[in-house]
This record gives C-alpha cells, structure tokens and sequence, in this order.
C-alpha cells in the first residue's frame, strides 16, 4: 500500500456540442438550474479525497469556463483543451507540470458525467493506494456483439466478461505521463480514453476496475439531455448533514426564515428547530394567524411584516397542503379550487413575493412535493397534479433565479406522520410513516446547502441494512443536532406567528 498522495480532480470539457446538436458546449448547457459543469465541479469540490481540480475547456469558451469555475475553491488552473480526447488529456498533463512539483495522483473526468457521485471518487483513490491505474466500469446488461467492416457479427463475447466503462480514469501521474510519452512517439497513435493508452504502452502496469453508477452516464446524445434532467429531478440523495452537528447553530445563528403554513406537521417542526438553532422564524397561516397562502396580497403582508420585524429574509419556506380523496367527477367544484389554490397557486404566490427579499440576500426558497407526482394516484388525482406542477415549478425557478443567485429545492417526503394525512388516511400501521421531524431536520440540511433546481427525497431508512432501526435513527440525528446547539449556548431565535 503506498502513501496517500496530494490528489488532482481533472474535468475534462473540450467537448463541442456538436452531437447533441447544440451551438454551445453541451457542459455549458443548464440541467436543473446549474450548467453541466457545475454540477461536475460541485461533486469534486465537494470530494474530501480531492485536494485540486483542473478544468481543461473548449478554447473557444475559455472565458465562460473561468466565470463559472471562479467560485469554487479548489479549482487551480482553466486551461484550453485540445481538438481531440488525447490532446485534451496532454494539455492537462502539461497544466499539472505548473501545478505540483512531485508525484501526485490524478483522476480525469468527463466534465459531461454530471451525476457522478462521491462514493466513485473515493472507490478510485482508495484503489490507488493499491494500483498506478484505475478504470470505472459497470456490467453491461446487454449482449455485446464485435462486427467486421461489412457489418456482419463475427464474435460475441462472454458478457460475464463485458464492462462499460464510464470516467474518472484515475493514475499516478508519473504512469500516465510515462504512457503519454511513449503513445506520442507511435505515429498510429490513436485512443478514446487513458486507460487504453496505459494498457497498449505500459503493458506491464495492471489496471484495476471499481465499480461505477448506471446514473454516471455520459452527456452525448439529445435524449442524454432529457434522461439527465430527468435525473436529477428525481434525485434520492438529499443534501449530506454536517459532519459536525454544531455547524447547525454557525450557519443558521441570526438567520431569518418565513414558514408559510407553520401552524403543525412538517411546518411547525421546521419552524420550532430552526428557532432552537439560534434562526428567527415568522410562520403564518390560516389557522394561527389568519393567513390565507393562496392570497397574493395576504402572502405579499406576510413577507412585508417579516421583513419590517428582522430587516432581512434568507429563507422561506410554503408547507401549506390539502389533500382531498375521491373521484374527480364526485368532488365539488369549491374542493377543486381550493385544492389548486393552496398547493399550486400559493408556491407561485409565495415565489412572487419572496424574490426581492432572497435576491438581496443570496437566499432558498424551499418547497413541497409529494411522491405522488411522478405519476398521478387514482383518488387524488388533482392533489397529485398540482404536486407535479409544484417540481416544474422548482426548475423553472432555479434556472430562473440562478443569476441572482437565489436558490430554490423542493422537498419529497414519503408517506409522513402529519395531521393531513391522517385526517386523509386514517390511522396507519405504527412504524409506517416518516416522522415530520426527521422530513423537517432534512429540510434544515437542504437549506444549509448549494443545492438549486433539487427534488430531493426523504426516505425512509431501511432498518434491516442498519444497526439501529429507522425511528432510533432518526431520533438519534436530531438529538444530535439539538443538543449541540443547546451545548454550543445557542439563543433560540423568535418563533413568532405575525
């Protein structure tokens, strides 16, 4: 096992577009509210393996490639690729020439891979501790097939055997410099990605292979666009809690959040632990306050009063809900359009009046789906459409809003403990539904974030891959959390209803 070594994330983003069809590189193009790079530069710089990163961008849009690149900390060097994949990846090597003096490892990543996740980086820089060169690839689920130059099959190799390989491509710099420099002395040379031109030069040197991600997929064609998007719409990995519990009362101590519709369930519990980690809240809705979400000039005196008491708004949150069972053709026309009001015209309403607030404060704008809208529920069918306008909604106002800098993320609770749901449902088996804190503490964590243009889900966990069960787990996070701002001295900011 060799000595960890300082590690180099290397985006490749030489890419034309031309594929897809596009007059832009396709890793400039915006999937949920954030172009493709900078979904790929958010997971390397959120990477603890990696120490820099490298972008090598097309020459033609260097200058974009800087802009979007300037916020993230570990980015060192944008630098112009080259007209071919191995040109791209020798550009990179000369960059790192002006960036380490001694040996590092190094892992080259397809900048148009944005849902590469972090558990791949850490695969591969574990495997380097064991090898010089390291492939990801994952099983091919098809039957592969080898033709000859009159499209005839002449072999069809084990599948067992067949992997597809994906990126990073990950090495000690001084092996793939080394191969580098013996393929360019090849006047034949030609290759599609770096292990090939390890394998073909440096023969000697194993390559090992981790596992990757069917979701790592590559950014090619014009349907690639869509299933992407699709992705990351129904992305089920929540933004990562702290590692310390205490960061909870340092980024939230003084903040100001708005709950509309805070008066019980996910709400109220939003409201009540954001106020425990030092945050001022001001929830309003029609039971405790007489506010009526749906009405643009009662949201609109929502806000105003908020901002008037604490003179800033970093965060707003619309919890308000209704769920109605029963045949369309059976449910009166007044159920209908309150269930419309509510759950789809008051995110609208409450957008509409938060943007000048979180402009001026680079803030969120959280709000709530259900599980329900990725395919409408025969009984609720209108409950389930509005929910599904609430996810278009989110993506059209992250992408909407990101020059601003504003963030908006949508939350997809599965089945949750809250007053609505039972007065829906019933009594429901014990142990069955998330709890609204553990629905209210992921908020909490999204909030905290980078997030913009996220649906994220909040599952529940299964007891059976986990030490603890679901319940003890959550109860156990929370604690945590609430104990550490209790440790920490936080003064629990003012919960008041307006």
């Amino acid at each position: 096992m060799s000595t960890r070594l300082r590690t180099v994330g290397v985006i490749l983003a030489g890419g034309t577009g031309s594929r897809v069809g596009l007059n832009i590189p396709k890793q400039l193009l915006k999937v949920a509210g954030k172009t493709i790079l900078e979904h790929t530069l958010d997971v390397f710089e959120d990477a603890d393996e990696v120490d820099d990163i490298v972008v090598l961008m097309n020459g033609d849009y260097l200058a974009e490639a800087q802009a979007l690149a300037s916020p993230y900390a570990k980015v060192r060097l944008v630098r112009p690729g080259g007209a071919t994949r191995n040109e791209t990846t020798q550009a990179a090597l000369s960059a790192l020439d002006d960036l380490v003096d001694d040996d590092c490892w190094v892992l080259f990543h397809d900048a148009v891979r944005p849902l590469i996740d972090h558990r791949i980086i850490s695969d591969c820089v574990s495997a380097l501790e064991h090898y010089d060169a390291v492939d990801v690839a994952i099983p091919s689920a098809d039957t592969i097939i080898t033709v000859d130059d009159q499209e005839q099959i002449v072999s069809v190799p084990d599948r067992s055997l067949v992997r597809r390989g994906q990126t990073p491509q990950a090495f000690r710099l001084s092996t793939i410099r080394q191969a580098y420099e013996k393929a360019w002395q090849d006047p034949h040379f030609t290759a599609t990605d770096d292990c090939s031109v390890v394998l073909r030069y440096l023969p000697e040197v194993p390559i090992t292979v981790v596992t990757g991600s069917e979701q790592n997929m590559k950014i090619t064609h014009p349907i690639d666009i869509f299933i992407a998007d699709k992705l990351f719409q129904l992305g089920s990995t929540a933004s990562p809690p702290p590692s310390d519990p205490t960061a909870y009362v340092s980024t939230l101590q003084g903040k100001v959040c708005v709950v509309l519709g805070g008066s019980y369930g996910i709400g109220a519990d939003i409201a009540q632990m954001l106020a425990t980690f030092g945050a001022v809240v001001h929830t309003f809705s029609r039971s405790q306050t007489g506010t009526h979400v749906e009405r643009p000039d009662e949201v609109e005196a929502a806000l105003r009063s908020a901002h008037e008491a604490s003179g800033r708004i970093d965060y707003v949150v619309v919890t308000a809900g209704v769920l109605r069972r029963g045949p369309l053709g059976e449910t009166p026309i007044e159920e209908i359009r309150e269930t419309v009001e509510v759950n789809y015209l008051a995110p609208v309403m409450a957008a509409r009046a938060a943007i000048p607030y979180l402009r001026d404060t680079k803030g969120q704008l959280l709000l709530f789906t259900s599980s329900s809208y990725t395919r409408g529920r025969a009984g609720y069918s209108i409950y389930s459409s509005t929910k599904a306008a609430v996810v278009n909604l989110t993506q059209a106002l992250a992408d909407e809003w990101a020059p601003l800098g504003v963030r908006v993320n949508c939350i997809n609770p599965e089945r949750t403990a809250t007053p609505m749901r039972a007065n829906a449902f019933g009594e429901e088996p014990e142990g069955s539904l998330l709890s609204a804190r553990a629905v209210a503490l992921t908020s909490i964590d999204v909030l905290m974030s980078d997030l913009t243009g996220h649906v994220i889900d909040v599952r529940r966990l299964d007891p059976g891959e986990r030490p603890m069960s679901r319940t003890e787990l959550e109860a156990s996070r929370i604690a945590e959390a609430l104990a550490a701002a209790e440790a920490g001295g936080a003064h629990a900011g003012d919960d008041t209803d307006v």
